[in-house]
């Protein structure tokens, strides 16, 4: 073999690239960067040509940024359900950004320390150090790449096909592989063509292909040291000069093909998914945007009333599928994908700016972007949003297009008596305002009034407590739980009304709003230091959304029935807590002693989706259900990963057509996938929605002489051996 031998420690960068082609490369590189610049600001201008977001997503700019990169390189969120996917996205990624860096580094060197200063650090240990690093990473790559087009291509995973699967995920992903592979073969051959050198052991894997070329026997010319010269003898045959050449001008090609490609396709995820997550709002979905007092105001009229930040989620949506496969509508076999509705949105805007029809954003039939029906099966759980990577807010784009569909009159009849019984009587079952307080009367103790004498907590029963047979018997079990603690607790009786939380998420916004109004002034008017909530959504609501409501922009409207003009507990001075929080409380400081016989039950228990995914409180409900001496055994989807029971965002009030009811799939995973399975004797909730949907899911389902349906406070009651006091009396079947 008749080589020029390279002997030094480091390499020449350009290795067999004539003057010619120096310059013709980096007028590529101008022109890639041009379009790649250009595609930037078309994207940004794009943004900035949206509706103001409500929310300051730039403040405090330095620590956000701080917080995306870590959440960005550590890939938290996405080895959340997925350990699998959650390596493959890290390899790829440190592999890709390692590169990028070991790049940079170059351009540095070359023209910036070298052409300013003479000084050259890419050589001896730095060189060693730098190439061996770049292997052991690119390696990464090639292999994160290859489980994804592993489970892509070979397994096929589900979450990765749809209708808006296309082309350029396929040039995406072979694209990376290409530029993976190809610098590694480029490697491989400038090593060889020089000679081997003793040092380029360190590029482990690029000697490793220098070796292939070495055992096949490759034929060299030995122009490794003269440009000229190797590009002649490039041209005269097959050698490794040849593949080389071949190779280094591939790689660059398609390196700068991807770099211009980046703003106008899948790509550009790269980018707009860090300013995603460096713009997100910690709050996301367990608040929601307020609209203005101005009637004129519109939602989802077109793609314009979409805010920058909304805008900014479509692009940064890699369509990865997490968010499909933990929807508990799409499960269900409702017409909703969370992924489609973002990428739907997406579609359309970009074929409005490049000249397209505009349509209806949301409405009835198959002409609208969205469809009703569509909008309609969300459960406003959440699970979309906990499970996205880049943290797109889907919750906050979902209730513009509910709240056009409020406006439009497009909402489904059951809604509609649920909008006309809040309004006419308070409460979601249209019953008298007078009845509310009546769950009480079979107690044997007087609950106080909140309106007439100071209390430690203002509790706020909640209209399914109130109103409905088998949720009364929570009631009483919390009033006498409350009783047995010693601690001074009221109602506000027929001043309650509905909290407003679901039909808020549904899109009445407006009756929202009177509805906090409502419940501000009654609670100015009492005494009290804290304010416990019966229902997780009452609990949300209150906590969260509440204090964001400017009541003054509504201060001069006739059809608001309030007179309060400031934002209530603007500054959290009055705590809200869900009634597990505040009797955990109770237990830890020894004010409610659980001193009745153990409970010898062996149960599951189900997150309520407002307390946990919205508020983080997991413990407080397990902390006393283990109190009673029952035996938790939890089920495969818990805390943050938990199964929606089908009630929320309105799910409650509707019909579906589906199979299975997230009620019964949830019932279903406690008697079968739990550790303990068919000995699960209760099943426990914390939320009186989710005992409603539970109830009805045991029935539908099946299950009535399998499994019970209790609540944390029934265990209590009965753990303090207080049954009788709560005058709990099972309803007949």
């Amino acid at each position: 073999m008749n080589v020029v031998a390279q002997s030094e420690v480091g390499r020449e960068t350009y290795l067999g690239i004539s003057n010619t082609e120096y310059l013709l490369f980096y007028l590529l590189v101008v022109i890639t960067i041009a379009v790649f610049a250009f595609g930037v600001y078309q994207r940004f201008s794009r943004y900035a040509a949206g509706d103001d977001d409500p929310f300051d997503r730039l403040n405090d700019l330095s620590s956000r940024i701080v917080s995306a990169t870590k959440t960005v390189l550590s890939n938290e969120k996405n080895f959340n359900r997925d350990l699998y996917g959650g390596l493959m996205h890290s390899f790829i990624l440190w592999g890709f950004l390692t590169l990028l860096i070991a790049t940079t580094i170059l351009a540095v060197e070359q023209y910036g320390t070298e052409l300013l200063f003479g000084i050259v650090f890419w050589e001896g240990d730095f060189y060693l150090a730098y190439q061996f690093i770049v292997d052991a990473m690119g390696l990464l790559f090639v292999v994160g790449i290859g489980m994804a087009m592993y489970r892509r291509y070979w397994v096929r995973n589900h979450r990765l096909w749809g209708r808006h699967t296309s082309l350029e995920d396929d040039i995406f992903i072979w694209t990376l592989f290409v530029l993976g592979v190809g610098g590694f073969l480029l490697e491989g051959a400038r090593i060889y063509v020089t000679g081997m050198p003793e040092h380029e052991v360190v590029s482990f894997v690029g000697y490793a292909i220098a070796l292939v070329f070495q055992a096949i026997g490759v034929p060299t010319t030995g122009a490794a040291g003269n440009p000229s010269d190797y590009v002649a003898l490039a041209h005269a045959g097959f050698n490794a000069e040849t593949i080389h050449w071949l190779v280094w001008w591939k790689h660059s090609l398609v390196a700068l093909f991807f770099i211009a490609w980046i703003p106008y396709a899948k790509p550009f995820h790269m980018l707009s998914s860090f300013a995603n997550v460096v713009v997100r709002d910690e709050k996301a979905g367990k608040r929601l945007p307020n609209v203005p007092a101005d009637l004129d105001a519109t939602n989802a009229e077109s793609i314009d009333d979409f805010t920058w930040s909304e805008l900014l989620d479509q692009d940064a949506c890699t369509k990865c599928g997490r968010c499909s496969s933990v929807c508990p509508a799409k499960a269900s076999d409702r017409p909703l994908d969370p992924r489609n509705v973002i990428l739907d949105l997406k579609k359309y805007r970009e074929e409005l700016d490049n000249g397209g029809d505009e349509k209806a954003i949301v409405a009835d039939g198959g002409t609208s972007v969205i469809n009703t029906e569509t909008m309609e099966s969300c459960m406003a759980c959440m699970a979309c949003m906990d499970a996205c990577p880049v943290e797109i807010e889907h919750l906050q784009s979902f209730t513009r297009l509910n709240r056009q569909m409020t406006d439009q009159g497009d909402i489904a009849p059951s809604m509609q008596d649920v909008f006309q019984n809040v309004m006419q009587n308070g409460n979601t079952f249209g019953d008298s305002p007078r009845s509310r307080g009546d769950w009480a009367d079979d107690l044997e103790f007087d609950v106080s009034d909140a309106r007439e004498e100071d209390v430690e907590y203002l509790w706020y029963v909640g209209d399914f407590p109130s109103y409905d047979e088998r949720n009364k018997q929570v009631a009483r079990s919390l009033a006498t739980i409350l009783k047995e603690a010693d601690v001074s607790f009221g109602i506000l009786f027929d001043d309650e009304k509905y909290d407003g939380n679901d039909i808020r998420r549904v899109g009445e916004e407006f009756l929202y709003v009177e509805l906090a109004g409502h419940h501000v002034e009654t609670w100015e008017d009492c005494e009290f230091e804290k304010i416990v909530c019966t229902d997780p959504h009452s609990y949300n609501t209150f906590k969260n959304e509440y204090p964001e409501v400017d009541f003054e922009e509504f201060a001069d409207d006739p059809m608001m029935p309030f007179e309060i003009e400031e934002q209530w507990n603007e500054d959290g001075e009055i705590e809200v807590l869900h009634w597990t929080q505040a009797v955990e409380e109770l237990v830890t400081e020894g004010t409610l002693e659980l001193s009745g016989t153990e409970l010898d039950y062996t149960v599951t228990y189900h997150d309520p989706c407002h307390l946990g995914r919205y508020n983080d409180e997991y413990e407080a409900p397990r902390e006393l259900i283990k109190a009673t001496g029952c035996t938790l055994d939890e089920m495969p989807r818990n805390r943050a990963n938990a199964f929606c029971c089908g009630g929320g965002g309105g799910g409650l009030w509707m019909d579906f057509e589906e199979e299975p009811k997230p009620s019964e799939e949830r019932i279903r995973e406690a008697l079968e996938d739990t550790d303990a399975g068919a000995d699960i004797e209760k099943f426990v909730v914390a939320c009186p929605m989710c005992m409603t949907m539970y109830e009805d899911g045991r029935k539908t389902g099946g299950y009535e002489d399998e499994i019970e349906i209790v609540d944390v406070a029934e265990l209590i009651v009965e753990a303090i051996g207080a049954e009788e006091e709560a005058n709990l009396e099972v309803a007949a079947d």
